[in-house]
């Protein structure tokens, strides 16, 4: 069953590695250092669950319940705009990478924060749902028993493999990022990002 796992680790590329808030949000921990293993475990695993259930059927009720989708494209865009503002407004006040810094209380607060932010880049998504559930779900089941499910597990390796990559591979920016100019730059292009998916959101809509 190699050509369905090819497949869908394939199919699972196409769709994460093009730049968007999830990858931002990855790349910044990442340079930062900063609670790398839950996030890139999060979005990794979400990606997993989300192909599995698409495969296993729940694509087609997300497919048919537009009304699902329309409560999570607003609250992504609320998000976005908030957090497209907390990188312009750090943006507007750089400051150099210190790693490790902070007390364990303002580590744990951090953390969670981190996870709460990590959690809504990618849940509040309706993309995410469309192209992990309905895309890879409908891409999935075209492929038959048994082969669908090494298509999920294609898939599945895929994003795991790609956000622990993008989470840990950041390191090596961290030199760079040592310096006030470049997290402003890094800042302003995630407002961007954030803006430009937002718009998207509100005028585009999610058409299935």
């Amino acid at each position: 069953m190699i050509l369905p796992l090819l497949v869908g680790a394939g199919s699972g590329l196409s769709l994460i590695v093009a730049i968007g808030a999830q990858n931002a949000f990855v790349l910044r921990q990442g340079i930062r250092r900063e609670h790398v293993l839950p996030v890139v475990l999060i979005c990794g695993l979400t990606d997993a669950l989300l192909e599995t259930l698409g495969v296993a059927g729940i694509g087609l009720v997300i497919e048919r319940a537009p009304i699902l989708l329309e409560i999570v494209r607003w609250g992504g865009v609320v998000f976005l705009l908030w957090y497209a503002w907390s990188a312009a407004r750090r943006a507007m006040r750089p400051e150099a990478l210190v790693a490790g810094e902070g007390d364990a209380g303002s580590r744990a607060g951090s953390l969670r924060r981190t996870i709460l932010a990590c959690l809504a880049i990618t849940y509040l998504n309706p993309h995410v749902y469309l192209d992990t559930m309905v895309l890879m779900g409908s891409i999935g089941n075209a492929q038959g028993d048994p082969a669908r499910w090494w298509f999920v597990a294609g898939g599945a390796l895929a994003s795991i493999v790609w956000f622990f990559v993008l989470g840990y591979g950041a390191r090596a920016l961290t030199r760079f990022f040592a310096t006030p100019r470049s997290w402003q730059v890094l800042d302003w292009i995630v407002a961007v990002i954030m803006l430009v998916i937002a718009a998207r959101l509100v005028f585009g809509g999610v058409g299935v």
